[in-house]
């Protein structure tokens, strides 16, 4: 009686959601020593990458609101991982920066990435193939970010 569209396995969506809920569970092991939980951590690379950006901003790259932006960072400043200040051309603005702890963690984080490949037995031309399909991932992210505003 169950039309072939609404089989569990006809639906990209599921494979979307267990992939991330998966993969965001196998970085549990890598990111509790350092005392960081997967958002954290994404903040933490978007920071790595440029230090001191507004919350605005962090949140547009993460893809996340304000207010789920607040009390994240809320945490990672009470970790001791950040510091939010004013801006100065706009005190309106919260800028975040990394603190020397947040900046330490850098190192101990460079070898995570890796970790996951070996964790999911990737080869590097697997890896390379599931790449290729990042910027499918980008066009479906974009196309739903519009259903979304």
């Amino acid at each position: 009686m169950t039309d072939d569209q609404l089989k569990l396995e006809n639906q990209l969506c599921f494979r979307l959601y267990t992939a991330a809920r998966l993969t965001m569970s196998a970085y549990h092991p890598y990111l509790d020593p350092l005392g960081i939980t997967y958002p954290q951590y994404l903040v933490l690379l978007v920071l790595w990458e440029k230090d001191k950006q507004p919350v605005c901003d962090i949140g547009k790259r993460l893809l996340l609101d304000t207010n789920t932006m607040t009390p994240l960072l809320q945490r990672m400043e009470k970790a001791g991982l950040i510091t939010r200040t004013r801006g100065k051309k706009d005190t309106r603005q919260r800028i975040v920066s990394l603190t020397k702890q947040g900046k330490a963690l850098y190192e101990q984080a460079k070898p995570i990435p890796a970790c996951m490949q070996k964790i999911v037995m990737m080869s590097d031309e697997e890896l390379g193939e599931m790449l290729r399909i990042v910027p499918t991932l980008d066009r479906l992210i974009e196309e739903l970010k519009k259903l979304n505003k």
